[in-house]
This record gives structure tokens, C-alpha cells and sequence, in this order.
């Protein structure tokens, strides 16, 4: 199954970071979007990035890794999209122009965007946004095709969909990952039909523009979604009360 098979990949990459040295806390890295040392020399490695200057809203996961990204965003003066805990209470919208800028770091944390963000956790809240120019994804392994396996629960996968669905981000935005070298694979990785592959791999060392990327699914693949899902998360029950009507 490719359950197992993905687990596999992810746990002996939690091993190697971990016996490397190279994890940083919260330890273990397992389970995780694990934090790993010079994070912010990936960071800085996409702000770098013209498509990253180009970009106006950017949504960038809650992880610990992105958290210079984040803090990066608001410094540069872009809005920043960020998933809430398992999307149970949507996504927090971050305009640096409502934060002071001594408080842009602390923003840049998950208690901290819940003080200075402002939750959008209904269609038509998300619906005022515009568009998402640019996403910046965290990873347990991803490799130069573009195939990356997250912590396995599957919500930067969910997260997409939404969007895509509400029609606020395009299915070909460019997608950013972060990650040590040691997380960067030259093997093809098992993939579902509901994975959603990366443009642009950035390491503290290099950035890796991805050749043959394989196709991204067109939103939510609402067949393969499992009800237990849409019953834990309101935007997904608003959504799949939309389509019924």
C-alpha cells in the first residue's frame, strides 16, 4: 500500500536528520514538519526569488521551518495566509499594515498570528482576500521532480483544494518548499492522486527549479475525501453543502 510505503520514506528521513544532528526543536522531528538548522538561510534563499518579490498575498504553512519565511513576508510588506491548526478554524490573514513592526516576529508564530491576524473561517470571509500569488509549503521529503510527502495527515493537500475550489488561487500557483539538503531525494516518491507537487525546492545551499513536474489535482478530489474530514473541518462541510445545492 502506499500508506506503508510512504511512512517508510518519511521516517527514515526523521532518522537521518536526527542522527545528522541537523533537527532543531521541537525534537523528535518525527510526526513533524521537522525544524532543521539553517532555516533561515532557506528562508532567505526564496526571498530572494523574483517570484517571491512579484508576490502580494502569500500563504505559508504554520510549521516551525517557515517561521523565518513568515516573518520574512511581513517584513517585506506582504499579506500572509496561514492555515490554522488542521484548518479546524480556517486560516488567519496577517496584513503588516495592521502590525507593529515590533511585533512582526512575534506575528510570525501561530499564537502569535491568532493575536494579530484575523481568522477567515467562512467562504465568503476567505472570498475577500484576492488572490493567492505565491505558496510556500513545508516538507519531510521532496524530490527534483517535484514529489514531496508531508507529515502525512494530509492537510496542505486539503488546503489547496479549498482555495483552488473558491477560485482565489490558481491550481498552477508556484509552490515553494523548504527543507534541509538531507530532506532533498534523487528518487521518485509515491504519490496519491490528491498530492500536490512543488515548483521551486529551496535549501540553505541551493535553490532547485523543478523539471517535469507531474500534474496537480483540480481541488478537492471530494470522491476520495473521507467523511470524518469534512465533519471536522466547517469549510469543507460549507463547501460540500454548496455542492449539494
Amino acid at each position: 500500500m502506499l500508506g506503508r510505503e510512504k511512512e517508510e520514506i518519511r521516517r527514515a528521513i526523521w532518522d537521518r536528520l536526527l542522527e545528522a544532528g541537523v533537527a532543531r526543536p521541537p525534537l523528535p522531528p518525527h510526526g513533524r514538519i521537522p525544524n532543521f538548522e539553517s532555516a533561515e538561510k532557506a528562508a532567505l534563499n526564496i526571498r530572494r526569488l523574483k517570484v517571491w518579490e512579484e508576490a502580494e498575498v502569500v500563504k505559508i504553512n504554520p510549521d516551525s521551518p517557515q517561521r523565518p519565511v513568515r516573518y520574512g513576508a511581513l517584513l517585506e510588506g506582504k499579506k500572509l495566509l496561514m492555515p490554522t491548526p488542521r484548518i479546524k478554524r480556517g486560516f488567519i490573514l496577517l496584513d503588516p499594515s495592521l502590525i507593529p513592526k515590533s511585533a512582526f516576529r512575534f506575528a510570525s508564530t501561530i499564537r502569535g498570528a491568532f493575536i494579530y491576524g484575523r481568522i477567515l473561517d467562512s467562504i465568503s470571509s476567505l472570498s475577500q482576500i484576492g488572490q493567492v500569488d505565491l505558496v510556500v509549503e513545508g516538507s519531510v521529503v521532496v524530490n527534483r521532480w517535484g514529489e514531496r510527502l508531508g507529515k502525512g495527515e494530509g492537510y496542505a493537500e486539503l488546503e489547496f483544494g479549498i482555495l483552488v475550489d473558491l477560485g482565489i488561487m490558481s491550481r498552477e500557483v508556484t509552490i515553494i518548499t523548504s527543507v534541509h539538503e538531507l530532506q532533498l531525494v534523487n528518487y521518485r516518491l509515491p504519490q496519491d492522486p490528491y498530492d500536490v507537487p512543488v515548483d521551486i525546492i529551496s535549501t540553505s545551499v541551493r535553490v532547485v527549479r523543478v523539471n517535469e513536474r507531474p500534474p496537480r489535482p483540480k481541488g478537492i478530489l471530494w470522491d476520495l475525501l473521507p467523511e470524518k474530514k469534512i465533519k471536522e473541518i466547517p469549510l469543507l462541510g460549507e463547501l460540500a453543502r454548496g455542492r449539494s445545492t
